[in-house]
Formats: structure tokens, C-alpha cells, sequence
């Protein structure tokens, strides 16, 4: 039996990882859930799997949670301390970090360095500290297990293989709400426009970055840690069918694809089990069905995201820290309607722009660059 915590069991990749749990409940226990603050869910989750500890960010959520199970055997814990408790639970052998934003950074790298392998949902990891991350995880002898459906498809297309071989990437982009818009049409578009994905059910700010591309954006930065590739070996293709999750093109021309219907729990329980596979009870492919995939170039005049994304990574250093600190806060303002869509790529550029770029970067410095991009972009557009 594997022994996990799950950092963001709320979320959209939470609910979806305690469903493989639930469904394979003869081979995971859970042992630490953490959630922002949604206690409501989490209590029930708590009374389903019993872990020995949860975590919430805000402290009077944890006492009100506390409240709420003092009949369990469940301890209450809160902030980053928390989430670092869930993250290092001595009996845990593998962590899903499944937050969103910056804040997955932190416990991540300690679990690492207690030796736990990390099922890795949380995206700014790697785009704010990849070479940090990924070289904590070898020194320790960490696995690094993708979640994300295009890094676990090449993942997969590349077991068996090595770099050496490999020629380049294509991940692929269901091109979000708005494939296929101009940008005048965009100008204007609404919150609530902006987060009917054609394909995934996501949480609000990965929606939002699915609409700007800025989701592809990050997970090219992603790709580029995880696998040790340069910027020229990672390309995006749109496909909006979304059953191609991504590819491989080997230096003889060969292409190995992963294909499925769209279902998180497929890469999740992937992770979960690797490197074994189980059965599931999931929807099984039918081309004739689907009958025809197609494929575009993305549009990075109109997505100007994806452009500053490719931007941040062939500078280096700093940049794609402040790329990614920018877009968290200019997210959040659109979703409170505080900016334009428009406003977001527009805001990432300025703050990248007034960036004194650093190399040599550590963990302190990573934390205090996250800071200031921060601060700026709130302040952009007041």
C-alpha cells in the first residue's frame, strides 16, 4: 500500500486524485490533506479517508475546522508550516502537489529533501525554480512524476527512450474558449466568457490561463526542466479535440503519440501507480467516433501570453520568476473584474520589462523576486 498527502485536496486536481483513491482503496492511504479554504469539503474528505493531519492557510479556518472534528482523530494544522507538515509526513512515500500558485513552491522542495516522491500538479514550481527543483530531486533520489496531461503524454512516450534520442516535443493546446478569435473581438470579453473551457473542468485561474494561453506558456517552461531540453526542442500545436495529449519526435522521424478521451484521473492515477498500470473502469477510446483530429498553429499575436512565456524562458534567470508572479496577480484582478483581458499580457510585459534580471538564483531569492513582481503588478493599473 502507497502512503500519500495531497496538497489542494479541494481543488479541481484534489477531488480527482481522492477519486482514484476512492476507486483503488486497496492500494493508497492517505495520510495528509491540505486545502486553502474550503473546510466544508474538507471535513468530509477528512470522515471518508481519516488522515492523521490536515492543513488550511487561514488559522481561524483551522479552528473552526478543529471544531468541526474533534470527535476524529485528525490534527488540525494551518499556514505554510502546515502545508510544509503535510508535505514531510515521516510515513508518506509519494506527494500530490496539487495548489495552485506560488505557494506549492516551498513544500515541494521539502519534501523533496525528505526524500518523497512528488506527483507534480502545481505548475510554478518548475517555472519559478525548475533547475533548483529538479536538481534537489536528483540529489535525494526523488522521482519527479508529471500530472499535467501533456507532460505526463510525454512522459509516457518517452519511457524507454533517452534525450539523445529525442529531436523535439509537441505539446499540445486545446486552443481554450477563444481558438479561433481575432483580437478585437477579445477586447471586451467577460469573466464568465473567459472560463467556459471547451474540454477540462478546472479551477478559476487555470481556466483563465487556458484562455490567454498563458497554461501552454508555463508548461513549455515546465517541459524544459522536466525533461532537459533546450527552448528549440519544445514546440505547441493546437488540437482541439484534445485526444492527442502530446508527442514525441525521435531523431529518425519517428512521432509516439499518447492519446485518450479528456480525464485527469488517466495521468493522475498514472502517477499514483507508476511505473505500474492498473485497470479502470474510465471511458474507453473510440476513433470511429471521433473520426477526424486536427491541428493549428498557435496564434501568438492574438495570445500574446504564450509569446512572452517562450520570451521569459530563452532570457533566463529571473525572467520567467517575474512572468509567472505577474500573471498569478494580474489573473486575479481580471477574475475580479478589476482589468481588462488584455490588461493581463499587458501587465506581464511591463513587469518584465522593469526587471533587473539575476542569475545564480536560490530559494530566498526566488521568494523575494516573486515578491516584488508581485507588488508591481498590483499596482500597474491603479
Amino acid at each position: 500500500m502507497k502512503n500519500i498527502s495531497i496538497l489542494g485536496s479541494t481543488g479541481s486536481i484534489g477531488t480527482q486524485t481522492l477519486d482514484v483513491v476512492r476507486s483503488n482503496k486497496e492500494k493508497f492511504n492517505v495520510l495528509g490533506l491540505s486545502a486553502n479554504s474550503n473546510i466544508e469539503l474538507l471535513e468530509k474528505q477528512i470522515n471518508e479517508f481519516h488522515p492523521i493531519a490536515v492543513a488550511v492557510m487561514d488559522e481561524q479556518k483551522a479552528l473552526e475546522l478543529k471544531e468541526r472534528i474533534q470527535n476524529t482523530n485528525t490534527e488540525v494544522l494551518y499556514g505554510l508550516d502546515g502545508l510544509n507538515t503535510i508535505a514531510t509526513l515521516s510515513d508518506v512515500d509519494l506527494v500530490v502537489t496539487s495548489v495552485v500558485g506560488m505557494i506549492g513552491l516551498i513544500p515541494t522542495i521539502k519534501a523533496i529533501r525528505c526524500k518523497k516522491n512528488i506527483a507534480l500538479a502545481n505548475k510554478e514550481t518548475l517555472v519559478t525554480a525548475g533547475e533548483i527543483v529538479m536538481r534537489e530531486a536528483q540529489k535525494n533520489g526523488v522521482l519527479i512524476l508529471p500530472v499535467d496531461s501533456e507532460h505526463s503524454a510525454i512522459f509516457q512516450s518517452l519511457m524507454g527512450y533517452t534525450l539523445q534520442d529525442i529531436r523535439r516535443i509537441l505539446l499540445t493546446a486545446s486552443g481554450g474558449p477563444f481558438r479561433g478569435w481575432k483580437k478585437d473581438a477579445l477586447k471586451d470579453v467577460t469573466v464568465a466568457e473567459a472560463l467556459k473551457h471547451p474540454k477540462w473542468n478546472m479551477g478559476k485561474k487555470i481556466s483563465i490561463d487556458s484562455a490567454t494561453l498563458m497554461n501552454k506558456g508555463l508548461e513549455v517552461i515546465e517541459a524544459k526542466w522536466l525533461f532537459d531540453l533546450s527552448l528549440e526542442q519544445i514546440d505547441v500545436v493546437v488540437h482541439p479535440e484534445s485526444i492527442i495529449h502530446s508527442m514525441v519526435e525521435y531523431k529518425d522521424s519517428s512521432v509516439i503519440a499518447q492519446m485518450g478521451y479528456p480525464d485527469m484521473r488517466v495521468p493522475i492515477q498514472f502517477a499514483l501507480t507508476y511505473p505500474k498500470r492498473i485497470a479502470n473502469s474510465y471511458e474507453k477510446l473510440n476513433l470511429f467516433d471521433i473520426a477526424t483530429l486536427t491541428f493549428e498553429k498557435p496564434d501568438l499575436n492574438t495570445f500574446p501570453c504564450l509569446k512572452l512565456a517562450y520570451d521569459a524562458l530563452r532570457i533566463g534567470g529571473s525572467f520567467p520568476t517575474v512572468l509567472n508572479a505577474a500573471n498569478e496577480v494580474l489573473v486575479e484582478l481580471f477574475i475580479n473584474e478589476k482589468i481588462s483581458f488584455y490588461d493581463i499580457p499587458k501587465g506581464i510585459e511591463l513587469a518584465l520589462e522593469k526587471h533587473d534580471i539575476e542569475h545564480d538564483l536560490d530559494i530566498d531569492k526566488i521568494v523575494e523576486i516573486d515578491c516584488w513582481a508581485r507588488n508591481f503588478a498590483k499596482n500597474i493599473f491603479l
